[in-house]
């Protein structure tokens, strides 16, 4: 392992087609990030460096983690530096330093260092990768029982994303600041309809005379562009951290990897700066909602079944699962029989296309992407991903039969063991509920029906669909007494 670490002391002897086409220390801060993960590093900084690498320098990121001091500990020892390494079968392996970041700090330990960056007039956009949870919503309002958000309405210097924002807002408004684009990067459907509701009931809530004032201003000043986003970005292992460090011959400690491909989204509305992420690949548009049901239905869906079909027949990876044609056949029939007839194509988008990209980016190998990591919370998942599909096809008087065997394997995968006795990683926060209902001996068609129940995430409409559970418990009944091989077989 090398003794010298990526910085700005070591930054010229990297090979000039790895380190930035830009001084990072000539970059000003206009943007603030929320959630400094290797999702970030791996996809909205790398548009922006893009962006500056073109030659406006107004864009450099003041990057936050929220929890944890270790990533800003980490981008700041490197001077906000980091290796980006994409994997392909096609091209091996091609790395890039970033250089957007220019400074980084913990919410947790300096929430007024985080206030006061989006407080700054100079900042122009903060933009989140904060995950569904850190948004402290109940069914899409904000969640005013919350101990954290309890205690950022009373005053207190705030930890949770919602209260930064609108501390910074105030700040904003007290400094005369202009207009600023609050943009959610997370996977929620219509987000940035969902951090705009959450920001004003904050505001609302807030005591004192202040939140009148403060309501004005962000209706004055305050754009929430929805996203949709997508990249792979595989958790990042002592393999891959030896590979970048062979590669720029020092220690990178923020090294992140991701596949090829990267798409970004972007509703078209700013009312100030911005920086033209369109020049780096970025898509502006107006129909955001039309990528986005794309993205979940074709994408997203077909993953999880691909991670529970795989997992439950032992494959490790998304990309070894793929390689089954039994496996592969079923995503097909997904996709085609049971996706694409709800959906609309935006902007003539190409969904066999689409189809065809998605399922080359699944058969990577060298990302190395876990059926247990894509099989994570399921129950949270299916209801955007394919039941809202179900209900269309249903209501055209049609039978989903590949995904009803979606949700019949997610149930099986909850089972936590292979079909060879091998015990699976289950993380799902309605396993505990609904583990003791699957594994009952009862008729699956009783398990089945019950498990709909119960979970709460199927809605009435689907639990009262007896012709649909039917269908679901006949693959579950499958899946459970002759294995994923001989059900896909007789499919």
């Amino acid at each position: 392992m090398s003794s010298e670490r990526l910085g700005l002391a070591t930054l010229d002897a990297l090979p000039s087609t790895i380190r930035p086409g830009y001084d990072p220390r000539d970059l000003a801060i206009g943007l603030v990030h929320l959630g400094a993960g290797a999702f970030f590093r791996a996809h909205q900084a790398m548009y922006t460096d893009a962006v500056v690498a073109g030659g406006d320098h107004r864009w450099g990121i003041f990057a936050t983690s929220q929890r944890s001091p270790t990533v800003s500990d980490i981008l700041n020892a490197q001077d906000g530096l980091y290796g980006v390494l994409e994997r392909s079968t096609r091209n091996g392996a091609r790395g890039a330093v970033v250089g957007a970041v220019r400074r980084a700090a913990c919410a947790s330990a300096d929430p007024h260092a985080v206030v006061d960056a989006i407080a700054d007039p100079a900042v122009h956009a903060v933009t989140l990768t904060v995950t569904e949870k850190g948004y402290r919503a109940q069914e899409g309002q904000l969640a005013t029982t919350d101990p954290e958000i309890e205690a950022d309405l009373a005053g207190r210097p705030p930890l949770t994303v919602v209260g930064q924002l609108v501390r910074g807002m105030q700040k904003r408004d007290a400094a005369g600041a202009g207009p600023i684009a609050l943009i959610s990067c997370d996977n929620l459907s219509d987000n940035g309809s969902v951090l705009r509701r959450l920001v004003h009931q904050f505001a609302d809530r807030l005591n004192g005379n202040a939140a009148p004032r403060i309501g004005e201003y962000i209706e004055r000043h305050v754009t929430f562009p929805c996203t949709m986003v997508d990249r792979i970005v595989p958790a990042t292992t002592d393999a891959d951290r030896a590979d970048v460090e062979r590669l720029l011959g020092v220690r990178d400690d923020a090294c992140v990897v991701a596949e090829p491909f990267s798409q970004w989204v972007i509703a078209d509305e700013f009312h100030g700066p911005r920086p033209a992420w369109e020049r780096a690949g970025a898509v502006l548009t107006d129909d955001v909602a039309g990528y986005e049901q794309v993205k979940l239905r074709l994408l997203n869906a077909t993953h999880s079944l691909i991670a529970y079909l795989g997992g439950i027949s032992g494959y490790a990876t998304i990309a070894e699962a793929l390689c089954d044609p039994s496996i592969e056949s079923a995503a097909r029939r997904l996709i085609d029989d049971d996706q694409i007839p709800t959906l609309r194509a935006p902007n003539g988008l190409d969904l066999r296309a689409y189809r065809e990209d998605v399922l080359s980016r699944f058969a990577n190998p060298a990302l190395g992407h876990t059926t247990a990591q894509v099989a994570m919370d399921g129950s949270q998942k299916l209801p955007q991903r394919v039941l809202s599909a179900v209900r269309q096809r249903r209501a055209a008087g049609a039978m989903p039969a590949t995904a009803a065997l979606l949700v019949a394997a997610w149930m099986r995968f909850l089972l936590g063991r292979d079909d060879q006795g091998r015990r699976l990683e289950v993380s799902d926060p309605l396993a505990d509920r609904l583990v003791p209902l699957l594994s009952r001996p009862a008729p699956a068609r009783e398990v089945i029906r019950d498990t709909v129940e119960i979970s709460g995430v199927f809605g009435p409409d689907l639990c009262a669909d007896e012709d649909l559970l039917d269908t679901i418990a006949a693959w579950f009944d499958a899946l459970c007494n002759h294995g994923v091989a001989e059900t896909l077989r007789g499919a």
